[in-house]
């Protein structure tokens, strides 16, 4: 019995680890970013637009990208944007950093949220 149950439990977590696999589809998030690319640009050397220039975001210290004005906030927030903490400031900017500038109440589809971070990490 003890056998069947530790199968199922590998089981279990096979599916949510594949699951989670198929959720990231960078192509999905690079339709999902069109949301974004009215305040932000996306290609390397492109000049920031009423949000900072998302290219190599991932890995960036939050409020650093040279000739963009951020909020007292965001640079002071000590981010590092990893893909964990990109994808809770897409949910929810102002709970993540409060008093930031980005008008923007969040994506709350979770496989949107997901697809957007994996477009993202392509941005180097």
């Amino acid at each position: 019995m003890l056998r069947i149950v530790k199968s199922m439990g590998v089981i279990a977590v096979a599916g949510m680890l594949a699951s989670q696999a198929q959720a990231a589809d960078a192509k999905h998030g690079a339709s999902v970013f069109q949301r974004c690319a009215i305040c932000h640009s996306n290609t390397k050397g492109a000049p920031a637009k009423i949000g900072p220039n998302l290219f190599g975001v991932v890995g960036r210290k939050a409020g650093t990208m040279p000739n963009f004005s951020y909020s007292t906030a965001m640079k002071n927030s000590g981010i590092t944007w990893t893909p964990e903490k990109l994808t809770a400031y897409i949910q929810h900017p102002q709970q993540v950093v409060p008093g930031n500038r980005m008008a923007f109440a969040g994506v709350s589809s979770k496989a949107d949220d997901a697809d957007l971070v994996a477009y993202l990490k392509t941005l180097k």
